[in-house]
């Protein structure tokens, strides 16, 4: 876990801004899309960003993604009676009627308190996660994940999960992001 100096933000207010504005365009144009998630709005806004720091701007670019898709999503499943997310699909089988009104408040409240909660909490959070022991704590999390993977679909699916492992260091070892991979889900709902 990398030191965090100062509260003091490291992008400029135009670096902030331009980074923002991408990842909530991003966000909003894919809160449409079926199995497109807000990070590859994310990769996709990147471009459109205009500073120095592109770590930082991504960070800031997923933040607007991940809102925009929320609140974009709902318009979609409101217009199109169809859901864009596992939170909605799931509101969906819970019988929760499709008001746009009480879905939006309840994303700008989930929202202001996220912002309260990183202000607040954000600093002792972190010291707590970097003081766990994080071999033991990946270590168990990979082992629970065999579990359920041999649970769910016996030896096949702790194939598939090793080899989605696998996978999953291709992008570290070209130098790409990981989101990248997202692609997979495409060919399903093409289908589907």
């Amino acid at each position: 876990m990398p030191p965090q100096a100062d509260a003091r933000l490291g992008l400029s207010r135009r670096e902030l801004a331009g980074a923002a504005a991408a990842g909530t365009g991003g966000g909003a144009a894919v809160g449409y899309l079926p199995g497109v998630s807000a990070g590859v709005a994310a990769v996709l806004a990147l471009p459109a960003t205009v500073g120095r720091d592109p770590a930082r701007e991504y960070v800031v670019a997923t933040s607007g993604a991940n809102t925009a898709t929320a609140v974009f999503a709902l318009f979609a499943y409101r217009a199109f009676d169809a859901p864009r997310s596992g939170v909605l699909v799931a509101m969906r089988e819970a019988g929760v009627p499709a008001v746009l009104g009480p879905m939006t408040a309840a994303v700008v409240v989930a929202g202001a308190v996220g912002v309260l909660g990183v202000v607040v909490l954000g600093d002792r959070a972190l010291r707590a996660v970097g003081a766990l022991p994080h071999r033991p704590l990946v270590a168990g999390a990979l082992a629970f994940l065999a579990l359920l993977s041999a649970g769910f679909a016996g030896p096949v699916g702790v194939v598939v999960l090793a080899a989605a492992a696998v996978v999953g260091f291709v992008p570290v070892r070209l130098g790409c992001r990981r989101v990248h991979l997202m692609g997979v889900l495409l060919g399903p709902l093409v289908v589907g």
